[in-house]
């Protein structure tokens, strides 16, 4: 690819990219405006309340995805609880079972402070829950236990959907590789990047029958 040609992408990408957060900002706005009226209105809804707080949530992980490109240095890490934000993450997954009968546990044993970019951590949590829903047919669980010890903050997710294949279990952090039909084979890996570029680890811990478990390590702060 030439120089120019390679220009005139980097062009595109930003005009495009520019033009999708304009619309991710009118998305955002009428969230807010919906959030005022049912205020106003005196409408207490947990379930709205929980889903608009989804939505805008979902909203600035697709702006961080677009920064990122632009191919710019985005990573924003600040001090996050563990434990809120893993809550969090697992509260914006559960959008994705609004088609299944998912039954969730999520026990968080303590807590302590990390350091991350609340978006992109948000992003990997919520794309291992995914694969697990995805991997579930109709019903099943989803198990997300956290705790910290000897300094590092643990992690764990798994479900009980089907396994992946033995055969197949070394190579799915590599770019590319998907056992979905439709899948672009870059979660995982990207996942496994993100954590790594912030010290941390992602790691499948087994995949059987009866659960396939993913491992997240990441150092605690003081």
């Amino acid at each position: 690819m030439t120089e120019l040609t390679q220009e005139n992408l980097n062009l595109q990408i930003r005009q495009v990219s520019h033009e999708i957060r304009n619309h991710l900002s009118i998305c955002d706005m009428y969230t807010q405006i919906l959030k005022r009226n049912l205020e106003k209105d005196g409408v207490k809804n947990d379930s709205i309340s929980n889903a608009l707080d989804c939505i805008q949530k979902s909203l600035q992980i697709i702006g961080t995805n677009l920064l990122d490109l632009k191919s710019l240095n985005t990573n924003t890490a600040m001090i996050m609880d563990f434990k809120n934000t893993v809550l969090k993450s697992v509260e914006l997954a559960k959008a994705y079972t609004c088609e299944k009968n998912i039954e969730f546990e999520c026990l968080i044993k303590n807590t302590a402070n990390i350091y991350v970019d609340e978006n992109r951590f948000i992003s990997c949590i919520i794309n291992i829950i995914k694969n697990g829903i995805e991997a579930i047919d109709i019903k099943g669980k989803i198990s997300v236990i956290g705790e910290v010890k000897g300094g590092n903050a643990i992690l764990t997710i798994s479900n009980d959907g089907k396994p992946i294949p033995l055969n197949k279990q070394n190579e799915i952090f590599t770019e590319g590789f998907t056992t979905k039909q439709t899948g672009s084979g870059l979660g995982l890996c990207i996942c496994k990047k993100y954590l790594e570029s912030q010290n941390a680890s992602l790691r499948l811990v087994k995949s059987a029958k009866t659960e396939t478990k993913f491992e997240i390590n990441l150092p605690s702060v003081d």
